[in-house]
């Protein structure tokens, strides 16, 4: 049975490759030569095109731990920083404040085990 679901993945992969590749490549010969003079490309460079872009701007880090974008936690350990050094009026004023400006507010100290914030 295992044997079937590597078999499959092997023909799934490029498959799925040659239609990521070949809708860019049609994109880009569609739009890039009408609205900048640009050349016309084949598979082959739009697929380097997309392992370079890969490679500038996406990397081969692997997926973060948490998922979602790296800076949301990073914001989120500031705001707890924060948080630790007011005093507890300090900290009930300021999710007042954020709950008038965005409708919502960070959780108390007791509520830290309850992921829903409000």
């Amino acid at each position: 049975m295992k044997k079937f679901w590597f078999l499959k993945f092997i023909l799934i992969v490029p498959l799925i490759i040659a239609a990521i590749t070949f809708g860019t490549m049609s994109l880009w010969n569609w739009l890039v030569p009408v609205l900048f003079s640009g050349p016309v490309i084949t598979f082959w460079q739009t697929l380097g095109l997309l392992v370079l872009s890969k490679i500038l701007f996406g990397g081969f880090r692997g997926r973060h731990q948490h998922g979602g974008p790296p800076w949301k936690h990073h914001w989120r350990r500031r705001m707890e920083e924060k948080m630790q050094h007011m005093s507890p009026e300090e900290r009930e004023a300021l999710r007042m404040k954020w709950k008038q400006r965005c409708g919502w507010s960070f959780p108390k100290e007791e509520d830290k085990g309850n992921t829903t914030v409000g």
